[in-house]
């Protein structure tokens, strides 16, 4: 019976050391997609919408979740099979990379900006906030390095949910006028199309995000004695990749019923959109709510900022000091990623000045180019797990890919959309 029970034990302290990259990928998908885009879908559509919320989680969780099944298959980030693939995937990716990251930095930072400034009432520009919560993520994150991240978040993103799902069960108790009495606005409009393709190209989370969790789930497995297992790592995937998704929902929810029929014109200044955010809860929940609602915001955003803070500098040091299997020269890479954790906020932060605090140009422009990307990397993910590298036994089934290639054909689609409106619209 006791060796039974050391058994069982063994297995549940393996599991529990295998989590934690989830948890950052849940922390890097809760932000601007969750607070901004998906509260703004149920604001201005009502319960519309949701299917677009949907089709979006479902279409890119096998492609995200290539990232987690690589590394435990082959040892190896996705950075490492990209460059196997050749060439032209390898560049693209890099191309893909160094287009986007700042622009999705400095948009991340500028709406945590605008939350920290409502919070604290500090009198602060966007910038100048910005440039105190990239100070005080790097700090975090030299200092406390990878397990500090993976606790924090561990707590952030647990808390979080618990909070919004709070937040949700206290709106569904406020009498408000029937949905049926309000205007929903016409999907077919040139502004609705937009936003409907910019809220997608973000949820709940950019396809690139699979390099990232490839990346923590490789340092995460470096830290632990035993092999990561398919299993394990499907585990720590799922926990992190559905509360991504359930939180989505749950501030979809809020905004239907918080924010939908209230007539309010958002604003593009992350201060100003702060504060009608917030003020808008108030109104509905009560006064008492705004400061659990400023805090909650803030911290989401604010996870957000930590883990993309951390995640492009871990690409970045891997694409100049990549991993070799017998000589991998961690401690080159980590200088590098002590240079990159500066380099990259500073210039998101010249973006920012520049862009004048104006945040949901910023949004959309970098949902656009998730948007077009999406269906490269996702065929990269997928050509990595089914190649031959791959070990058979950890490679998708034929159901799987069945599953996979109707996932892929609906980026696709979404893509031709995108790029319809944009040309032809």
């Amino acid at each position: 019976m006791e060796s039974q029970k050391s058994v069982g034990t063994s297995k549940k302290t393996s599991v529990l050391k295998n989590i934690g990259p989830g948890f950052l990928l849940a922390g890097a998908a809760i932000g601007v997609s969750h607070l901004v885009q998906s509260t703004r879908a149920g604001a201005d559509y009502g319960y519309i919408l949701i299917w677009a919320l949907l089709l979006a989680c479902i279409s890119k969780y096998p492609f995200l979740e290539f990232g987690a099944r690589y590394v435990a298959g082959t040892g190896k980030h996705l950075i490492s099979g990209y460059k196997q693939l050749g060439k032209i995937p390898y560049y693209l990716f890099i191309f893909i990379t160094v287009a986007s990251m700042f622009i999705i930095q400095a948009a991340v930072t500028i709406v945590t900006a605008g939350l920290a400034e409502r919070l604290f009432n500090f009198g602060l520009s966007p910038f100048v906030w910005s440039f105190i919560i990239f100070g005080a993520s790097i700090a975090l994150l030299l200092i406390g390095k990878y397990p500090g991240l993976d606790k924090s978040m561990k707590i952030i993103v647990s808390l979080l949910t618990v909070a919004t799902l709070a937040a949700v069960c206290m709106a569904l108790g406020i009498q408000k006028d029937p949905i049926e009495t309000v205007e929903i606005p016409s999907l077919w409009t040139t502004a609705s199309l937009g936003f409907i393709i910019a809220f997608m190209g973000w949820m709940p989370i950019p396809l690139d995000a699979a390099v990232w969790h490839s990346i923590w789930t490789k340092e995460k497995a470096h830290g632990n004695i035993e092999k990561l297992t398919l299993k394990n790592a499907f585990l720590d995937f799922n926990i992190g990749y559905f509360s991504a998704c359930f939180i989505g929902v749950l501030f979809f929810l809020l905004g239907v019923l918080v924010m939908f029929g209230s007539g309010e014109s958002f604003s593009s200044n992350s201060v100003e959109f702060s504060s009608q955010l917030i003020n808008l809860y108030g109104k509905t929940l009560g006064e008492w709510s705004k400061p659990i609602i400023a805090i909650a915001a803030f911290v989401t955003m604010l996870s957000t900022v930590i883990t993309v803070t951390d995640a492009y500098p871990r690409v970045i040091s891997e694409l100049f000091h990549p991993e070799v299997s017998k000589t991998d020269n961690r401690k080159k890479r980590w200088q590098f990623y002590k240079i990159s954790i500066f380099i990259i906020p500073i210039l998101s932060l010249a973006i920012l000045y520049f862009s004048s605090g104006s945040f949901t140009v910023l949004v959309d422009f970098a949902a656009g180019l998730s948007f077009l990307s999406a269906p490269i990397l996702a065929w990269f993910n997928y050509k990595l797990v089914t190649g031959k590298e791959m070990p058979e036994a950890d490679r998708p089934g034929k159901n799987y890919r069945i599953f996979t290639m109707i996932c892929f054909v609906m980026l696709l689609i979404f893509n031709i959309a995108y790029l319809g409106y944009n040309f032809f619209v």
